[in-house]
């Protein structure tokens, strides 16, 4: 998805949408570089086929998941990425070598459709009503 392009106005739901677009791709970020930096299958291309290649990162989240509820075996707090005060402070996984499990993908110029628009549409004025939260304003 796609944030509005410019700088939107302060206050306003395409704003929002792109604070929150960020901060969810933030999550993704640091998702998987916590997951690449303890399963190693991760941090190169896998030659399989895309059902086989989900079900590969869907074991590495299962197991990362059970490790973490059923043993003492916990991340560092400063493994992910943390936000305080407003200011980002990187997790110690993005120190290590930068997985490349993920080869660039060429820009290919397009146009949204216009379901696209309309569900980002629908997503911006969400997150200003019914979907608001309430630090949301302290930090765009």
């Amino acid at each position: 998805m796609k944030p509005y392009e410019g700088d939107p106005e302060r206050g306003s739901s395409e704003r929002m949408f792109n604070y929150r677009l960020s901060r969810a791709c933030r999550v993704v970020e640091n998702t998987f570089g916590v997951l690449s930096s303890s399963y190693r299958v991760l941090c190169k291309p896998m030659l399989l086929e895309p059902e086989k290649a989900i079900k590969v990162v869907l074991a590495t989240v299962y197991l990362y998941n059970y490790l973490r509820s059923n043993s003492n075996l916990r991340s560092p707090v400063s493994f992910v990425t943390i936000q305080g005060n407003g200011e980002i402070v990187p997790g110690s996984w993005r120190t290590e070598q930068a997985p490349t499990s993920l080869l660039p993908i060429d820009a290919i110029p397009r146009r949204a459709s216009q379901n696209a628009k309309d569900i980002r549409s629908h997503l911006a004025t969400h997150f200003i009503t019914n979907g608001a939260i309430v630090w949301q304003n302290e930090y765009q």
